[in-house]
């Protein structure tokens, strides 16, 4: 298994309130490292991350019907797991390719329990794809940092849920985007992750930054910092990467 942890791929832009297609995120040679493990003719399945939101699904499905084959990465099949066809996860082992949606976190997860996607990974042998909350859900413990108003002062949202296990590193995606965000009256940095990182070790990432499981080494892309213990430090910079 090769393993994409990334904050945001691209594939799609806004335009005039439309979503439409574009070309993926070519930072910090994330197309090369994927064109050099795609497989020709790949079969591919989109996992959702809200079930019940078809029509992200399928601007999902329209976007990267487009950009993947921009960049000389084609499909043979394209299936989309959601609501509308959640069995189809018994042959997740037929595909190549798993892509893990971006969402809310927590939704995801349970329907990721649902459909029993962490037994259903055990030996898969292709390559995962996961974007923001894809991403995040990736790992053993998951910290699901708020991020919906109302989260981050209910005392019964459960900020470390269980993941699927395939890797350690607790992600906080975007992190260029909400390093200055308020959410219910709390700095979502300084007030609620740095005090959530004592004891525990968080890693934030820009857009265009990622990190590749593959063969028991993770290597880090782009720029990144490490939040731990109430402290965060810069450990990668944009077109540099390290193993961790």
């Amino acid at each position: 298994m090769t393993l994409f942890l990334t904050s945001h791929i691209g594939g799609s832009v806004r335009k005039d309130g439309q979503r439409i297609p574009s070309s993926l995120i070519t930072d910090n040679n994330l197309v090369n490292n994927l064109k050099t493990r795609w497989p020709e003719q790949a079969k591919v399945m989109f996992i959702a991350a809200n079930p019940k939101d078809i029509e992200k699904s399928e601007s999902y499905r329209n976007a990267f019907l487009y950009a993947f084959p921009f960049h000389g990465m084609t499909i043979k099949t394209y299936a989309v797991c959601d609501c509308r066809n959640e069995d189809i996860i018994a042959q997740l082992s037929n595909y190549d390719v798993i892509i893990l949606s971006g969402g809310h976190v927590p939704t995801q997860s349970i329907f990721f329990q649902h459909i029993g996607l962490k037994e259903k990974l055990d030996g898969y042998n292709g390559i995962i794809i996961g974007i923001s909350a894809g991403t995040m859900n990736c790992a053993e413990i998951v910290y699901a940092h708020p991020e919906l108003d109302g989260e981050a002062i209910d005392p019964k949202y459960q900020r470390f849920i269980q993941g699927l296990g395939l890797t350690k590193r607790m992600i906080l995606p975007h992190y260029q985007m909400i390093k200055d965000d308020v959410l219910d009256d709390l700095r979502v940095f300084e007030d609620i992750a740095y005090p959530d990182s004592y004891g525990h070790e968080f890693y934030a990432l820009n857009d265009g930054s990622y990190i590749i499981v593959e063969n028991g080494i993770e290597t880090l892309y782009g720029e990144a910092y490490r939040i731990r213990d109430g402290q965060i430090s810069m450990i990668c910079k944009n077109n540099e990467s390290r193993i961790l």
